[in-house]
């Protein structure tokens, strides 16, 4: 019997092999310049298909490498079972408790909508279509984590399938040490088949993108310095520098604020003494607008990234960004830490003491060796001001998790990872042994 017709004998979702119709698409990762080798892929159809298929893969000596959406695929997937979670797709809101529940299937996209009647808030990044589970067991770097910090912090429990196929509920208070490395550590310790998580209050929300030809790029980097050297933490401030093809080259500035329009407003305004503003899309919006401000796409295409860590934005920074244009580069982007993200957190996760994350991103098309080389140069130019640690969200592929870790933090992964799985049953895009 094959794989695949073993796999349907227990499984009641979807089970696609090689050769078959729609196998190639369904195992396409988010970004289409990774190529994504399975053995099959399965579309669970609930939790108890999940338990269903780990088990298998256990007592088979088979590998299962879980992706709700695809987002941070790396390719290291020769020979895997790859899961699908997107039919675990159940949302509920609690608005007197603050509290969402939120299946592996569910997108930053629906709980903010759903939260946003309430003037509540999860603890998303800048794109809607992201999974909450993939985010968050990698911390979830978001908008709001300079006041509310890693989304990881604010998972209240885990619903789990373990390494042997049995299910669990994992909180602190039920499985300490799973439920630390679960926040932040990663998809390799446990396939999550629901989270719950708190819900922040935000009755108001101020935010928007400020936009000016690349040559004002010194004049907003200043403003920007100004503005992160001072900012409450109720506001967080991202600064871009945009080439968009067959487009002049741009600087952006994205701004959210919790709180009063006419309060961010006083604190951004040394960007209004800068002449020559292209656009400004500024104002109060529903959370569940979050996605518009940077508008990021929301279909899979082909991407390269690489991120840093940065100690500061010195004088010597600013020269070694600014120095020439970004081309063949999409984005150089600058995003400030700092408040809730700097201070101590009982999650793997951890906190972050860099006070700012350079985020740079191409479209590899013909000139995929020219964007990893730009990537490079400016890496290698600021190698003085960063610390070589990275979000775990902004690993790319090639990297490790050991780079997004401290060593005791990661220390304290690999003796789960040891203890949990010995068989290696599961496997994360970033695995806390690789």
């Amino acid at each position: 019997m094959t794989i695949g017709n073993e796999l349907r004998s227990v499984l009641r979702g979807r089970v696609l092999t090689a050769g078959e119709e729609g196998f190639d698409r369904a195992r396409r990762p988010w970004n289409l310049a990774i190529e994504q080798p399975v053995q099959a892929v399965v579309e669970a159809a609930d939790a108890d298909d999940v338990a269903a298929l780990v088990r298998y893969a256990h007592l088979a000596g088979l590998t299962v490498a879980t992706q709700p959406s695809g987002h941070g695929a790396t390719g290291d997937t020769d020979g895997v079972i790859l899961l699908r979670t997107a039919r675990l797709d159940e949302l509920a809101v609690d608005p007197g408790e603050r509290v969402a529940r939120a299946g592996a299937g569910v997108t930053w996209g629906r709980v903010q909508a759903a939260a946003s009647p309430y003037g509540l808030t999860g603890l998303p990044g800048s794109s809607p279509v992201v999974s909450v589970t993939g985010y968050t067991l990698g911390g979830g770097l978001s908008w709001f984590g300079r006041r509310h910090g890693f989304a990881s912090s604010a998972v209240r429990a885990f619903e789990i399938v373990d390494a042997t196929g049995a299910r669990a509920r994992v909180t602190a208070e039920s499985d300490p040490d799973l439920f630390w490395g679960l926040r932040g550590g990663g998809g390799d310790l446990a396939v999550v088949t629901a989270i719950e998580f708190a819900l922040h209050p935000a009755p108001l929300l101020y935010g928007g993108r400020m936009l000016w030809p690349a040559g004002k790029a010194p004049a907003v980097l200043d403003a920007y310095r100004e503005i992160t050297g001072a900012a409450p933490d109720e506001l967080t401030v991202w600064y871009d520098l945009l080439q968009f093809p067959g487009a002049a080259p741009l600087v952006a500035i994205d701004a959210t604020f919790l709180g009063e329009g006419g309060e961010a407003e006083a604190l951004l305004r040394p960007l209004d003494k800068i002449a020559g503003r292209l656009s400004d899309s500024r104002a109060p919006l529903p959370v569940a607008d979050l996605g518009s401000i940077t508008a990021e796409p929301t279909d899979p295409g082909p991407g390269v990234s690489r991120a840093e860590l940065l100690t500061g934005l010195t004088g010597e920074v600013a020269a070694a960004l600014l120095e020439r244009p970004i081309d063949p580069l999409l984005s150089v982007q600058l995003r400030h830490l700092g408040g809730a993200l700097a201070r101590p957190s009982d999650t793997a996760a951890g906190h972050l003491d860099e006070p700012y994350a350079l985020y740079l991103f191409g479209i590899p098309g013909q000139n995929g060796d020219a964007v990893r080389d730009r990537q490079r140069a400016l890496a290698d130019a600021l190698t003085s001001y960063t610390t070589g640690r990275k979000p775990f969200t902004f690993l790319a592929p090639g990297e490790r998790a050991a780079n997004a870790f401290t060593p005791r933090a990661l220390a304290r992964l690999r003796a789960l990872k040891r203890g949990r799985d010995p068989q290696g049953t599961l496997r994360g895009n970033f695995p806390v042994l690789g």
